[in-house]
């Protein structure tokens, strides 16, 4: 739906990490993270909150709820962050590579 139905160009590259739906359906609170990393996410969730109503118009459309929830959008740092730690990861194992590697004379 992001993709194919959405054409405002700030919700390109984004994807949903998340999905928490409290017990009453008062509220989905969905998560978000994109390609680029965190440097686009106000435009992102600024993006999202204009599109929010028509979303839940046409989420409701499609799934049948007795009453479907507010849509709350939040930024997700976790694909970011394990992408950083898979990075200083190798760079240790680099560093311990180089460091068991006899020496040259």
């Amino acid at each position: 739906m992001l993709i194919r139905e959405v054409s405002d160009p700030r919700l390109q590259q984004i994807f949903i990490t998340d999905v928490k739906v409290d017990k009453e359906l008062a509220y989905a609170d969905i998560y978000i993270s994109a390609v680029e990393g965190s440097e686009r996410s106000r435009e992102i969730l600024a993006g999202l909150k204009s599109a929010s109503s028509y979303l839940r118009r046409t989420l409701s459309q499609r799934v049948e709820l007795r009453t479907f929830p507010r849509l709350r959008f939040h930024w997700d740092p976790t694909p970011e962050n394990a992408d950083h730690i898979e990075r200083l990861l190798s760079e240790l194992k680099d560093k311990e590579k180089q460091g068991k590697e006899p020496k040259k004379e």
